[in-house]
């Protein structure tokens, strides 16, 4: 919990009656490596906060090879289906976790609850929203402005844990290249 304190705490000053109603409505959820946590077609009914671990973004295909990564989440970062989230429609993306990993999730349900009974309830969903947003639109903003090594030199500049962590195909796939590709990427640095 001291995580999503910190976290929260830089975004807004919660007081401690909305701390603890805030908290009562959170569940820890410990997810095995490699476990899909969100198939497609399902209503992702939670947000959720990352404690510790990866969860990787991604398109299925038949061909597993042929999947589409487009997003990863660390620890310190909140991760959800999130359009899914909002709607309450079934998500047309899976979440997985790459490595053992431990949320802190609440329920689309229990987050309106908080929202109605809090004072900092809209406030730090709106924040929390408008980082998401941001994120998302950098990302896109490096799909269109930068060369696929400039995605990949940037990726491990800002997490160079990456590599301990993430399969290269993954990797590739997120920066929109193909294995092969990356690979003579990776040759020339």
């Amino acid at each position: 919990m001291e995580q999503i304190k910190a976290y929260l705490d830089q975004l807004a000053t919660i007081s401690q009656p909305d701390w603890d109603y805030f908290t009562s409505r959170l569940q820890r959820r410990v997810i095995k490596k490699k476990t899909v946590f969100l198939k497609t077609d399902a209503i992702e009914n939670h947000i959720s906060f990352i404690e510790s671990g990866v969860v990787r973004l991604f398109i299925p295909k038949e061909n597993p090879n042929k999947e589409i990564t487009f997003g990863f989440s660390f620890k310190n970062q909140f991760v959800s289906a999130y359009d899914s989230f909002l709607t309450q429609t079934p998500s047309a993306y899976q979440l997985q976790a790459l490595t053992d990993t431990t949320l802190l999730s609440m329920t689309y349900d229990d987050l309106q609850d908080v929202y109605q009974h809090t004072q900092i309830g809209n406030l730090i969903g709106r924040l929390t929203a408008e980082r998401l947003f941001l994120l998302k639109s950098k990302r896109e903003q490096n799909l269109l402005n930068l060369t696929a090594e400039e995605r990949y030199l940037k990726l491990f500049k800002e997490r160079p844990e990456l590599l301990k962590v993430i399969p290269l195909k993954y990797i590739s796939s997120y920066i929109g290249v193909t294995a092969q590709a990356l690979s003579r990427i990776r040759k020339r640095l």
